[in-house]
């Protein structure tokens, strides 16, 4: 019987964009199965509630037949766990990222051991791509569209849309 093979990409996802996507795409075809696991403590101001942002993450990956979104809350390591999950998936931009990263792994596999962490360097087309910026343009009108996937796009025109109405 063989060992499948189970990863977790956790992230705020406010919202998912093209370089979120590109990483779970990737990571969907070296796991048997990956969970995109939506943060509700993210100690961020959110565009999205969580409700909203899981919805558009499961929007967005929905022709991805073996990747799941599950909202999560505590410690990731723990939630890996519950999962059934070997590995911790994250994707890696500039330097500035790695060494963020680079600790939070350290501090992962501290508390489990049993647990890896898995980078995935971004394309050269998603470099910039974060979602404070995508966030920053669109709240000014920029144009966001070939950043993040249309149901996104579309979501963020109407909040920004109601945010100026309020």
């Amino acid at each position: 019987m063989s060992k499948v093979r189970k990863a977790v990409y956790a992230g705020t996802f406010d919202p998912i964009t093209s370089g979120h996507l590109n990483i779970i795409q990737r990571g969907s075809q070296v796991f048997d199965e990956l969970i995109v696991a939506i943060a509700k403590d993210n100690y961020k101001h959110n565009l999205f509630n969580l409700e909203e942002r899981t919805a558009l993450v499961e929007a967005s990956v929905a022709d991805m037949e073996n990747v799941r979104v599950v909202p999560f809350s505590g410690l990731l390591v723990d939630f890996c766990i519950e999962q059934g999950a070997g590995a911790i998936v994250r994707g890696l931009r500039v330097t500035s990222d790695f060494d963020h990263e680079f600790q939070m792994a350290l501090m992962n596999r501290k508390l489990k051991p049993e647990l890896d962490t898995v980078f995935f360097v971004s394309d050269s087309d998603n470099l910039f791509v974060s979602s404070s910026i995508v966030k920053s343009v669109a709240e000014l009108g920029g144009h966001v569209e070939d950043l993040v996937p249309p149901v996104v796009a579309e979501a963020m025109k109407k909040k920004y849309a109601e945010q100026k109405k309020a």
